[in-house]
């Protein structure tokens, strides 16, 4: 499978600027914490054309960082996110994106939408922008979008608070539709929506994945729906990547401790032992990322952790075809 979206080396890193007071204060021991904030460390991934490439991990560890990166609407401080061969942000590090070949789907599809413009207005803007649609064809150009994502036409005239929450989702995926993208970076788009809700808008994602042959990053940190919709998951800790591979191979055997973790904290049930529900959850709290442990970030939690975990960080290394897993001590298959 050729590589569309490829990610070198990235890390991005969140320095606080302080005044003069702010900095002696801090000097002193009191005042604001002056340390960096490390949300992505050392990143490396491929996703290939027409795939669908599941990104896991607890909340905070730097997953929705990394998709804004790969979406060209925050620089990073170190590497590059290309798509086909071009740098997202034109080679310059600044928030203005040089393509439009990779669009994003928020989280929450009511702050992501402008409340005081129409569902028509918001979807062709973009397009208008880009020279991809003339002003007097707008309308129709945004009825068609609209119906390809399940809703009426009449919608243009509306506003966003006159729709249900997975409506918005609907018309947020539309706008990014809109923009003709090659790749799009969906950052939990789910995890507002009820349940019910969450299987229409993942069946969304499929069958437009099948129609206009999307590739496409899902953030996610429910691990059934990332199973579900992914060719492959990436599974985050604390800003690295810790293992990827094929969906169907990581969740039946996990080769990282956290990985299996990870899996192992979702209830299941069971009918043994006169119980109903088992699950284990992850021993320990996720480190701050302004103090990240030396060594494997894991090593704090990880039951198998060796005197090199703690002084040595682990790098990607090869456990099978197309399954890279960063330990010291990968589990056996």
């Amino acid at each position: 499978m050729s590589s569309l979206v490829s990610v070198a080396q990235v890390s991005k890193r969140f320095a606080p600027t302080l005044s003069v007071g702010e900095r002696i204060a801090a000097a002193l021991g009191s005042g604001p914490d002056p340390r960096t904030v490390h949300a992505v460390d050392d990143v490396s991934l491929y996703i290939g054309k027409g795939e669908v490439l599941g990104l896991v991990g607890e909340s905070g560890c730097g997953k929705s960082t990394l998709g804004r990166i790969i979406a060209g609407i925050s620089p990073p401080t170190a590497g590059a996110a290309t798509i086909a061969g071009k740098d997202v942000m034109g080679g310059r590090r600044k928030a203005t994106k040089a393509t439009t070949r990779v669009q994003m789907v928020f989280q929450d599809p009511f702050a992501s939408l402008n409340p005081r413009l129409r569902i028509g207005d918001i979807i062709a803007e973009g397009p208008i922008a880009h020279g991809l649609v003339r002003k007097p064809e707008a309308r129709g150009y945004v009825e068609t979008w609209l119906a390809a994502v399940g809703l009426a036409r009449d919608a243009a005239d509306r506003y966003p608070h006159q729709f249900s929450g997975g409506q918005r989702q609907r018309i947020a995926i539309a706008r990014a539709l809109a923009m003709r993208p090659d790749v799009l970076v969906c950052d939990e788009p789910v995890a507002s929506l009820d349940v019910s809700i969450q299987a229409q808008i993942i069946n969304l994602f499929l069958k437009l994945r099948r129609e206009f042959g999307l590739t496409m990053l899902f953030i996610s940190h429910d691990l059934g729906v990332v199973r579900h919709i992914s060719d492959r998951v990436a599974i985050m800790y604390l800003g690295r990547i810790v293992e990827t591979g094929r969906t169907g191979d990581v969740y039946a055997s996990p080769r990282h401790p956290y990985t299996r973790a990870l899996l192992d904290s979702v209830p299941k049930l069971v009918l043994e032992d006169d119980q109903l529900v088992s699950f284990h959850a992850i021993q320990g709290e996720l480190p701050s990322p302004r103090a990240r442990p030396s060594g494997c970030h894991f090593h704090l939690r990880c039951p198998h952790a060796a005197p090199r975990c703690r002084s040595e960080a682990p790098h990607p290394s090869a456990v099978g075809s197309d399954r890279q897993v960063a330990c010291h001590f990968p589990l056996e298959a």
